[in-house]
């Protein structure tokens, strides 16, 4: 018997090919320095937050949640703040924008589609552009309705698959493609997708709406997502040179096409969904 021939037809099982996938994710994260990037999205998270008519003294979790936006945008309103991630650097910087502001926040390394929370554990629940990266999307959406509790609300802001960086997405796909079994991120930002995930919800209210890259330039903004975004790294390091030039020139060429402004300067609205769940 060729065990050797077997070894490489044998089917990867699900469980292994979804800790491999989940292990590049964590390590493409931890490339450059997202946090740069995460920090000009703050007004999202506020808005979010916001939107969600959020009570001072109520518990609120925030799933994927990066280096704290919707995290610090609950404590200023005084709400008992657990920020989740599952990068260590991004929750580093959480901790200490959290400090630099005085504000009362637990941080805790997890995982979205196994949060280590009991059931029904949090008044509220948010997620800005982080859940939507989970690999199995079906799981994270019902993690996340989980630990809600019932009457407690989930709220959402997702990347539109037709914005613009849905499009970028989409772009970098063309480049290198998701691994398989794995899904666009941006389907979050349809308000099929979300009804159909908290299909047992007294009430979803969708709200689209416009976050707005303002950068010096193209180039500007280039520079910044090569420089400092793990997932544009990762495509541009399976990319021989030749092609990897090819991909930052229609990266030139996506924001030329969205650029509304007339001064040299890049200014383009990006479209995300925002999505309140009641339970």
């Amino acid at each position: 018997m060729n065990i050797a021939g077997l070894l490489k037809t044998a089917p990867i099982p699900r469980s292994v090919a979804t800790k491999v996938v989940k292990a590049k994710q964590r390590k493409t994260w931890s490339d450059g320095d997202y946090g740069r990037i995460g920090t000009t999205l703050q007004i999202v998270g506020e808005r979010l937050v916001e939107s969600m008519d959020v009570h001072a003294g109520r518990t609120l979790l925030d799933v994927a949640g990066g280096n704290g936006n919707a995290s610090l945008a609950a404590a200023r309103r005084y709400c008992k703040v657990t920020s989740t991630d599952f990068v260590p650097m991004l929750l580093e910087q959480g901790r200490h924008r959290a400090a630099t502001d005085g504000l009362d926040m637990q941080i805790r390394e997890a995982d979205a589609e196994a949060l280590p929370f009991d059931d029904a554990s949090y008044d509220y629940v948010v997620s800005t552009f982080g859940v939507m990266f989970a690999p199995r999307q079906q799981r994270a959406a019902g993690e996340l309705e989980r630990v809600c509790r019932p009457g407690g609300r989930i709220g959402l802001a997702s990347w539109t698959p037709d914005g613009f960086v849905g499009q970028y997405f989409q772009l970098l796909c063309d480049y290198v493609p998701l691994p398989p079994g794995m899904r666009m991120p941006s389907r979050w930002g349809t308000e099929a997708f979300i009804e159909r995930q908290f299909a047992g919800a007294r009430q979803i209210t969708h709200t689209r709406c416009q976050y707005n890259f303002r950068y010096r330039s193209a180039s500007h903004w280039r520079h910044v997502f090569t420089t400092f975004c793990g997932m544009t790294r990762y495509v541009l390091n399976k990319l021989d040179d030749q092609t990897a030039d090819a991909l930052r020139n229609d990266m030139l060429t996506l924001v030329q096409r969205h650029n509304r402004s007339t001064d040299g300067t890049m200014v383009v609205a990006a479209d995300y969904l925002q999505s309140v769940i009641e339970l």
